[in-house]
Formats: structure tokens, C-alpha cells, sequence
């Protein structure tokens, strides 16, 4: 049972971080997902543009044509998220928004973020960047996409660009958002733009993202020194209800090739060996030298955390999900599991000695909200946002350098293949109308940090 106080109220304990003023909290959004106005000022398509609008690819056929109409409102949004007393905001660059199909800079998709940016930095905010947030621009995954090393090259070009325009203008820039999806549900399941189906197109593909990660991070340390430089990684939990050997592998392949697997070439330059046994064949090609590129040193890495999954053994090198029963779960159907986010970053700190800091640059749950007499009781997500950060806090106590949590999402979105249907915001968004609410959530996190930033 959740305890009432934790649905009605957002109070951390006193010991808890969170107090600290020097604990960042912001919130964080996606271009694609908030945007819209994907025909205007010389944007061109997207693999998400392309995905969204083939049938049957995402839930009643959305696609993130209008989204929330950011790009026409943000003023509006920068005034809301001011609003809230948070101390940051992540978001990122439309890759097709900023740059032609022949490499050439786009003034209007930049200047559109300059003129954010800058807004931003008026409100006392600090500014958390991403380059790659999956809008990924159709002509290059009509050359291979992430399966073509060139891809990596163009993306280290943009990054170079872009970094030059906005210098000075951001607190700290994150080269890709969740390799993991982009490479596995991209190239791997089908279940993302581009939509491919091959486990030896992910591993390739997740080689080239994060060769492309190392590239662009040389041009950002360049280009805009005061910045801080890092990388967003989804984790995820996995367990096994299995107690046997063959059960508690399960568990360790799950996380090996979910978490393991992009944070063993950043922090060790290397791949774990144990993922050709649960993808035979699936080696990618790597060049001298890419290794050293992929593991340079970071300043900050980003975690988002979402839930956990438990697996029995296969029988064979793998696993197989099993749902559990009568556990809580989220309108995604995910399960909502604190602990796991203070066990992985426990570990995490265990297992390797070189860990950045760490921001969580994601956390958050779908309800299926109403505005009811112009308010909208998010209940479920207050319970959800207090028990995580208590997670984060027993984190700090164990010793984890986390020195910030941002709040997925700002405001409903397009929540890509599911559309708009799951609603991850702590403002509600009316689609017909374009009208933001403020749920209760977003009322008890600005109160507590109006409380918190009253203190001396």
C-alpha cells in the first residue's frame, strides 16, 4: 500500500538532498515531442516525421505534426516553467531543424533556439542541452542511418555547427539521449523510427552512435569550453523471480545488454564480452581507435530511470520477460519500482571507479489525467515522484555523486509510437486547444521549492 501522505503532499524528510539548494531540480522535454510545426522555417523530415505518419506504426496514427506547438509557444512555456521555481530545464536541438540536407546551416531553426536559450538564461535558468533526442533527418537514414558509420561523421558535423552558433548560451550539453532506444527499438525490435528488425543493425547502429557521441565531444569541448560535456543513458532494472543459476543469469543478461552495454564502452572502453553469447554473430565492425574515441572522459552522465523488468532463463543464451502480478503499474503498463533506481546507482558507483557525476535526466510516470473543474489530481505521480527521489537520496547516503533530478516531462507530449494518448507531463496539455493546466504535482513542487529556496 502507498501511504496517503506520499499521494497528497510533496515533502521530502529533512535530511534528505533535496533540501540542498545546490541539488539542481528542472524538468525536461524532447523537440519532436513538443515542437510541432514539423513543415516550417525550412525544417526537413525526420525518421519520426516518416515512422509516425506510415500506418500503424504508432497508437490512432499520431504523428508530431502539430505536438504541443512549442515552436509557436514557447514563450508562453518559458513563463510556466519559470513559474514552477525549478533550477533547469533540459531539452534538445532538432537536428532537422538546424541544419539543410546539403550540410549548410538553417538561420531560422538556430535562431529559434537562441532566442530560447537566451530566454532561459532571463529566468535564472540553467540550461541542460541534448543533440540527439532520436529525430534523426531522413536523408541520412536513407544512406543506412545508424548502421552506416558515416552517419556518426555527419552527426560530429552537426554537433560542431551548432556548438559554434550556441556557445555561451548553455550550462551543459549532452551529446545523444538513450542510445540503447535508438539502436535497439530502432534497429532492433521495429518498435521506433526507423523501424528496422535486426539485432546485427542495433549492435552496429549503437557502435556508431556512440563513435558519434565521442567525435561530437571533441567539437563541444572546442567550441564551447565552460560547458559541461557528457551523455543520457536509459538503465533499467531486471530481476528474476527464478532463483536458480539459469534465473539469476537471466537477471545479469537483461541488465548486461541494457545498461552494460553503452556504459562499459564509455567508462572502459570496451564492449562486454558476454554480449556476443546473447547475440551470436552480432559483433559490430570497429576500428582502431574507436574505443579511445567512444571512452573519452566526461563531465556529468545523465540516467533516466523509468522501471523494472523481471526475466526468467530462455533455456537457451538468453531470456524471457515474465510480468509479475498484483505490482503497480503506470498507464505505459510499467511498473513502478523505486528501489531499482537506488540499487542500479549503487552499483553503478561500485562497479566503476571513473563514474562522472551523475544527473538523473529522467524520471517520470503516464496517468491517464483529466482536468476536472480546471484542476487535475495526479495522485499516482506525486506518490511516484516522492518515492523515487527517496530512492535518489538513499543513493547519495551510499555514497553516489548524483547532483540533480529532472522531471520527465514538463508537459504531455507526443509519447512517440504510443502518441498522444499516455500523458507523462506535470502540466496538462488540452491538444484541441492548446491550453496548459498546471496538475497538482507541478502546484506541490513549486511550493516545496519556494519553501526550499526561502531558506537561508
Amino acid at each position: 500500500m502507498v501511504s496517503a501522505a506520499l499521494e497528497e503532499t510533496f515533502s521530502p524528510p529533512a535530511d534528505s538532498v533535496l533540501w540542498r539548494k545546490d541539488f539542481l531540480i528542472g524538468a525536461a522535454t524532447a523537440a519532436y515531442q513538443i515542437e510541432g510545426a514539423i513543415h516550417e522555417d525550412g525544417r526537413i523530415p525526420s525518421i519520426w516525421d516518416t515512422f509516425s505518419a506510415t500506418p500503424g506504426k504508432t497508437l490512432a496514427g499520431d504523428t508530431g505534426e502539430f505536438a504541443c506547438d512549442h515552436y509557436h509557444r514557447w514563450q508562453e512555456d518559458v513563463e510556466l516553467l519559470a513559474s514552477l521555481n525549478v533550477g533547469a530545464y533540459r531539452l534538445s536541438i532538432s537536428w532537422p531543424r538546424v541544419m539543410t540536407a546539403d550540410g549548410q546551416k538553417n538561420q531560422k531553426g538556430i535562431d529559434f533556439y537562441r532566442k530560447l536559450l537566451t530566454a532561459l538564461r532571463a529566468k535564472g535558468l540553467k540550461t541542460y542541452v541534448t543533440l540527439y533526442h532520436w529525430d534523426l533527418p531522413q536523408h541520412l537514414e536513407d544512406k543506412g542511418g545508424w548502421v552506416n558509420r558515416d552517419t556518426a561523421y555527419r552527426f560530429a558535423e552537426y554537433a560542431d555547427m551548432i556548438s559554434r552558433e550556441l556557445h555561451g548560451l548553455v550550462d551543459a550539453w549532452a551529446t545523444l539521449n538513450e542510445p540503447w532506444c535508438s539502436a535497439m527499438h530502432g534497429y532492433g525490435t521495429g518498435h521506433h523510427a526507423p523501424g528496422k528488425q535486426d539485432v546485427v543493425f542495433a549492435t552496429q547502429a549503437m557502435h556508431h552512435l556512440l563513435l558519434g557521441h565521442g567525435l561530437a565531444v571533441r567539437h563541444l569541448r572546442a567550441n564551447d569550453p565552460s560547458a559541461q560535456v557528457g551523455i543520457v543513458a536509459n538503465v533499467g532494472r531486471g530481476t528474476s523471480t527464478d532463483a536458480s543459476e539459469a534465473g539469476q543469469r537471466a537477471a545479469w543478461l537483461f541488465e548486461l545488454q541494457h545498461n552494460n552495454w553503452i556504459l562499459d564502452p564509455l567508462l572502459k572502453k570496451s564492449y562486454p564480452s558476454a554480449l556476443w553469447e546473447l547475440w551470436p554473430g552480432a559483433e559490430p565492425t570497429i576500428l582502431q581507435g574507436d574505443m579511445d574515441i567512444i571512452g573519452q572522459p566526461l563531465d556529468f552522465l545523465g540516467i533516466n530511470y523509468y522501471f523494472r523488468t523481471n526475466v526468467v532463463s530462455d533455456g537457451k543464451h538468453g531470456y524471457t520477460e515474465v510480468d509479475l502480478e498484483g505490482v503497480e503499474r503506470t498507464q505505459m503498463g510499467w511498473e513502478v519500482y523505486p528501489d531499482g533506481l537506488r540499487h542500479l546507482l549503487v552499483g553503478f558507483h561500485r562497479d566503476y571507479p571513473n563514474l562522472p557525476p551523475i544527473y538523473i535526466t529522467e524520471n517520470g510516470m503516464a496517468t491517464d489525467d483529466k482536468v476536472v473543474d480546471g484542476e487535475v489530481d495526479d495522485r499516482q505521480r506525486i506518490s511516484f515522484l516522492n518515492r523515487h527521489l527517496e530512492a535518489v537520496n538513499q543513493a547519495v547516503k551510499a555514497g553516489v555523486d548524483v547532483r540533480g533530478y529532472f522531471i520527465w516531462s514538463l508537459m504531455d507530449n507526443f509519447e512517440w509510437a504510443f502518441g498522444y494518448e499516455r500523458r507523462f507531463g506535470i502540466i496538462h496539455v488540452d491538444y484541441s486547444t492548446q491550453k496548459r493546466t498546471l496538475k497538482r504535482s507541478a502546484k506541490l513542487v513549486t511550493q516545496f521549492l519556494a519553501e526550499r529556496n526561502a531558506k537561508s
